[in-house]
């Protein structure tokens, strides 16, 4: 029998449904309560299964209900995501439910952009309004005219009516303000990407190495959950980071490195492992190209060099690149998630995919596994009108690399109309202001447009400069598109509603077949409720929608998923192999082996702005829910002990930051701390809101984004580097 591809499609049958077995024990007991529900509440106790939005991660759940009233939430014990347990942010889900600031009615804006004034409308009068609008912009633009930015699966169907309507500008930030670099790196290495959730099975690594990859802080549930796994099997952690991270703390051995030199220590530590011959000979042998052009460009990278790059000792550098090759090829070089940094990211991250491959890590246990997916067909729709125009945001392929869409490069069309006007900007369930470096220059962009339609479930930064304002029903209170995950254990999960939305919010789905229908385009939704939907799609794949209802999550079994357990190695790559050195990236004059290019300095005076994420946040979205918001009302910024002395501050203490351009902070409490270095200091992203409507966040702590003017550019993908800003401390009288 020929090895299994875990790259096809897992087939359904009864005899495939592993995880669906333990689903049993909630039959009969779930029971949403939709939207046509009657109105007596019920009494009594009710198991529903879900799955979380607090972040992207998608963990399946049980909310309860008792008589009537959302009691709380918590993992679903049959979810491989979750297993069972729920991060700090999705056991407070039920907070978003009872949100005091959330939309509660459609808005369309009285007066300027920006102004936060508005008149409260029917969702007739709001769709009709969008409608006539976006026909406007169609008959003097063209449909193209017309962009989404969205986050999530929630966007699913917005993109649908968007795409009928003839739209063809759709990104998401997560690409180039996250994990573009990351994935384009590993693309250009192995002919794949490490996927979403990540492809790491470090619950089996024997040596984990984490490269600004802050877990624990990120809260990435399965990532955590595995390393706490991973830490009590004995596991070693090496740690690279300019701050003592919650990951830090478990490591044996942290590496303080100097900001922006992480490709620098990247290099060092292959030249150690090619000139000592640590690298699995046998794996590079059989599935490698390129390789003696990639050892040769390696020689003047030492341990030595590295040192006054990096700040790390030579032998430093050298034993933890001994460890590594100890403990191949269950060594797992993490490949992080939000990757755009400097500019040079997607090198950096392919550097990273290059140290795991001299690892033999991928597809191996211990390092990446090989995901499948379930089979669930699409919905038969009509097909999408086509286009004889290009995407605007990557004009001419300027960033040839680039896999998905490019949120600044459909920004930079706005402003400049080229090359065609870019008119309308739907944005769904992401805070632009907050998402995109250079609030300024989203600023001019948005007024430039004819229309801007925010969707979202809190009147944001970004819901301010809206033209109309939709209000979203939370994930407790909707369904929403089949979560057909791409996993270790490939499953199919679904979001249903749990209680009835509080006031006239609607969800997602409903939203965008009303305006699609006053657009002219009801061809595109043939079914009448998304229950009709999803029940569709089920039946194709041999499911349906009452089954998935009571068990909230089926699963495919669990096939091989390492090399060494049958899955045929599979590098979709010109070569047909590893790419050590890349003929692509020398086609396009770009290196084909990474290349160490020195990061600038900032004015004297100043200290790198670094920023991340805290375990009870989730980006800008979460400050007004009550619960996370008790656990954390605001950020600090961290500075480094010494410092803080020598600017006479101690913990407590109010300082403003003042950025390279000139831009100041709102007052900010200062954490005097001997976990940073001492030419950084540091914010935890999502504060210091501006909107006056987010009555609980605003003006809690300061706001990175606001003091993020500058960035680079990634020449092979885009991206945005963000960590090139620099700022002082003004210290509060």
């Amino acid at each position: 029998m020929d090895p299994l591809s875990r790259r096809r499609f897992l087939k359904i049958s009864s005899a495939t449904l592993g995880l669906a077995a333990g689903g049993g024990a909630l039959a009969g007991a779930a029971r949403a309560v939709s939207s046509s529900a009657a109105s007596t509440p019920p009494t009594g106790l009710q198991k529903v299964p879900t799955f979380c939005d607090i972040c992207f991660w998608k963990c399946g759940a049980i909310a309860y209900v008792r008589d009537g009233e959302l009691w709380k939430i918590e993992g679903n014990p049959d979810d491989p995501l979750s297993r069972g347990r729920l991060c700090p942010r999705g056991t407070g889900g039920i907070g978003a439910h009872r949100d005091a600031d959330r939309l509660r009615t459609p808005l369309i804006r009285r007066r300027n952009r920006g102004d936060e004034e508005w008149a409260a409308v029917t969702w007739d009068e709001a769709l009709g309004h969008v409608a006539e609008k976006m026909q406007a912009i169609k008959s003097r633009h063209g449909p193209e005219a017309v962009a989404l930015f969205s986050h999530g699966i929630g966007g699913n169907f917005l993109k649908h009516t968007l795409r009928a309507y003839g739209a063809i500008n759709f990104a998401a930030p997560s690409f180039a303000q996250c994990r573009g670099p990351r994935d384009v790196g590993f693309h250009l290495t192995f002919g794949d990407g490490v996927s979403s959730p990540e492809r790491t099975d470090i619950r089996n690594a024997r040596c984990l190495v984490l490269i600004g990859s802050h877990l624990g802080e990120n809260m990435h549930n399965t990532q955590v959950q595995e390393f706490a796994d991973a830490v009590g099997n004995g596991a070693t952690v090496i740690v690279v980071d300019p701050r003592f991270s919650i990951a830090a703390g478990k490591a044996k051995h942290y590496l303080p490195i100097k900001p922006g030199t992480d490709l620098a220590l990247l290099l060092a530590w292959m030249h150690v492992i090619v000139s000592e011959k640590l690298y699995d000979q046998d794996y590079v042998a059989q599935h490698g190209f390129g390789f003696e052009q990639f050892a040769a460009s390696l020689v003047g990278y030492t341990p030595e060099w590295a040192y006054p790059e990096t700040g790390i000792q030579p032998e430093v550098i050298r034993e933890t690149a001994r460890e590594m090759a100890r403990y191949r090829p269950a060594t797992l070089v993490h490949p992080g998630r939000h990757a755009t940094w400097y500019g040079d990211d997607a090198q950096r991250s392919r550097g990273i995919a290059l140290l795991n491959a001299l690892l033999g890590s991928w597809g191996r246990k211990g390092g990446f596994y090989v995901p499948a997916s379930m089979d669930v067909p699409e919905y038969p729709y009509p097909p999408y009108p086509t286009s004889e125009k290009p995407q605007v945001d990557n004009p001419g392929g300027r960033y040839p690399f680039a896999l998905e869409a490019i949120t600044t490069g459909i920004r930079e069309a706005t402003v400049t109309g080229q090359p065609y006007p870019v008119k309308g900007w739907f944005v769904y369930a992401t805070n632009l202001i907050h998402a995109l470096p250079n609030e300024a220059e989203t600023i001019r962009a948005i007024q430039n447009l004819d229309l801007m339609v925010v969707v979202d479930v809190i009147p944001s930064e970004i819901a301010g400069w809206a033209d109309v304002v939709l209000p979203e029903s939370v994930y407790l209170e909707r369904y929403d598109d089949l979560n057909v995950e791409w996993f270790r254990e490939p499953f199919i999960a679904l979001r249903q509603p749990v209680v009835e939305s509080p006031h006239d919010q609607k969800p997602n789905w409903w939203i965008a077949r009303e305006l699609a229908l006053k657009l002219g385009l009801g061809t595109y939704y043939p079914w009448r409720h998304v229950e009709e939907y999803l029940d569709t799609r089920l039946k194709g794949a041999g499911l349906s929608l009452a089954e998935l209802k009571t068990k909230g999550i089926v699963g495919g079994g669990t096939p091989p998923v390492f090399f060494d357990e049958g899955v045929a190695p599979e590098f979709p790559t010109p070569s047909g192999k590893i790419e050590f050195y890349s003929l692509q990236l020398q086609e396009k004059g770009f290196d084909p082996v990474p290349r160490y290019k020195k990061p600038p300095e900032g004015p004297p005076g100043t200290f790198r702005l670094l920023y991340g994420r805290a375990p009870v946040h989730s980006f800008s979205r979460t400050q007004t829910n009550p619960i996370l918001h008790d656990m954390m009302s605001e950020n600090a910024v961290w500075v480094n002990a010494d410092v803080a002395v020598r600017y006479g501050l101690k913990t407590g203490d109010v300082v403003r930051l003042k950025n390279q351009d000139g831009v100041v902070s709102r007052p900010v409490k200062v954490l005097a701390t001997e976990r940073i270095r001492p030419d950084c200091v540091y914010l935890v992203h999502g504060f210091g809101h501006t909107a006056t409507r987010l009555r609980r966040a605003y003006g809690k702590g300061a706001s990175d984004a606001q003091l993020i003017t500058r960035y680079e550019t990634d020449p092979l993908m885009g991206g945005t580097g963000m960590n090139v800003n620099f700022v002082s401390l003004e210290v509060e009288s």
